[in-house]
């Protein structure tokens, strides 16, 4: 038997999932933009390295896109507005950036360490990223 297209169920459905696509579409292109920008802003070019093999400068990358992608989704199930997703992608995609200063200081000359493929600095930076995102997914939330 065919659904009732006249139910509440169906009705939601039609209402929201127009919104639910903008909501994911702003939060895909959030990140899109702030894993973009964070390869521009960053001294070693993290596609090209990737390109040629190195296993350090991917695995800095995945930490950009996981590290991104988990306060994006926070603040996709908790805002009210597309406007304040997109505010949120902004203000993490900043707070990332400067993680990967602030690891940069510690470690002294972290680029080039990856760009050697030195695995154990990419994995430090990628602790370092993903940590700061849990802690921004939760400030989200308070």
């Amino acid at each position: 038997m065919p659904p009732d297209l006249q139910s509440p169920e169906i009705a939601a459905f039609a209402n929201g999932f127009p919104l639910a696509l903008g909501q994911a579409g702003v939060t895909l292109v959030m990140l899109i933009l702030g894993a973009t920008l964070y390869a521009l802003l960053t001294p070693h070019k993290e596609i090209t390295l990737i390109r040629e093999g190195n296993s350090a400068a991917a695995l800095s990358f995945a930490g950009v896109l996981v590290a991104l992608t988990i306060p994006l989704c926070t603040a996709l199930s908790t805002s009210a507005s597309l406007l304040e997703i997109g505010l949120w992608g902004v203000a993490v995609t900043f707070v990332q950036l400067l993680v990967f200063r602030l690891t940069d200081m510690v470690l002294h000359g972290l680029p080039q360490r990856i760009q050697e493929g030195e695995i154990s600095a990419a994995l430090l930076l990628v602790g370092a990223k993903i940590a700061t995102a849990l802690i921004l997914s939760a400030a989200i939330t308070a």
